[in-house]
């Protein structure tokens, strides 16, 4: 399936621009909750609208998915993305998504009863609210916490054993599942490349009864050795690339025909030769888009089941 992102403050503008590009509309829509001031393209003040938005999309046949910018457990919101890096390139300023805790913060951090774990719940209780509307509203969320958890460039990643980001994620799923009862969630966990700094894949997997699909984020390469070691983990899970930039090419697809869904990033598939690439992947009748009448078939059981019609229009293409 195709996917496009879209910035929490843009409405479902990139996913327009997309489709006049491409010829065809998006099967997948993508939002994240926000961090940032008002009137930002990542405000955290626009929930109600991404709401409301997310809604709008899945009423017309959409699939739609969320990831989220997490302020760090040491701030409050707004923050913005990137922050003054010290010495060896870390970010200490904790305004900031790309701030990095301390080992004795991150531990607090999964200590509960502990001052930055009750600044935590709150945080992640913040958002409860709008995913009530959307379970409310029938809308199953293919939800992405955080994502990119084996890298080192925001607060929650790259880190390992008892008091590490597996146990991050696990502590999210656990917070919304267990307390809040939330049932319309699709648990998506995500990685990038595992190059460099960034973990192994294996060194912040969860375990299999805390996923339903496995991702994979990659503005460079898509090596083989990562779509198999994701198959691999996953025992027969779904896998999906969550994030691409202007770098997907019906050549990849090709040689690794078992991702679900691509997604390229908000403004990334419209850039110089992405606009070819991704429409001759979009126009290949192994691709599914919002108006194939084999996607619109494959989604009619779920729209009965959200009490839509099997027959809801999608979209036109601009």
């Amino acid at each position: 399936m195709s996917g496009q992102h879209n910035f929490p403050g843009d409405k479902d503008r990139h996913t327009a621009a997309a489709s006049k590009a491409w010829g065809k509309t998006s099967a997948m829509f993508g939002k994240d909750w926000g961090f940032a001031k008002e009137g930002d393209k990542d405000s955290a003040y626009v929930r109600n609208e991404i709401v409301e938005e997310l809604k709008e999309q899945y009423k017309h046949g959409a699939l739609v998915t969320m990831c989220w910018h997490e302020v760090p457990p040491t701030a409050n919101e707004p923050v913005t993305f990137m922050g003054r890096r010290g010495g060896g390139g870390t970010v200490t300023n904790l305004n900031t998504v790309q701030g990095q805790l301390t080992e004795a913060q991150y531990k607090d951090l999964l200590t509960p009863g502990t001052e930055l774990h009750q600044c935590w719940c709150a945080q992640v209780d913040a958002i409860v609210p709008y995913l009530k509307k959307l379970e409310e509203a029938r809308v199953p969320l293919l939800w992405r916490p955080f994502h990119e958890m084996n890298g080192t460039w925001f607060w929650w990643g790259g880190r390992r054993g008892e008091y590490g980001t597996a146990a991050m994620y696990k502590m999210m799923f656990d917070r919304l599942v267990k307390h809040h009862k939330l049932k319309n969630l699709i648990w998506v966990w995500s990685v990038d490349r595992p190059e460099g700094t960034s973990l192994k894949f294996e060194e912040c997997w969860p375990g299999p009864e805390y996923v339903d699909i496995l991702s994979l984020d990659s503005y460079q390469e898509f090596k083989q050795s990562y779509y198999e070691d994701l198959l691999k983990l996953g025992h027969g899970k779904p896998i999906a690339l969550a994030e691409v930039g202007n770098n997907l090419s019906l050549a990849v697809l090709e040689a690794q025909p078992r991702w679900t869904w691509w997604m390229t990033w908000a403004g990334s598939g419209v850039r110089g030769d992405a606009t070819n690439r991704l429409a001759a992947i979009v126009k290949d009748p192994r691709s599914w888009s919002l108006n194939d009448p084999g996607y619109r078939k494959a989604i009619a059981p779920i729209c009965v089941a959200s009490g839509l019609t099997a027959e809801t229009p999608a979209t036109p293409v601009p």
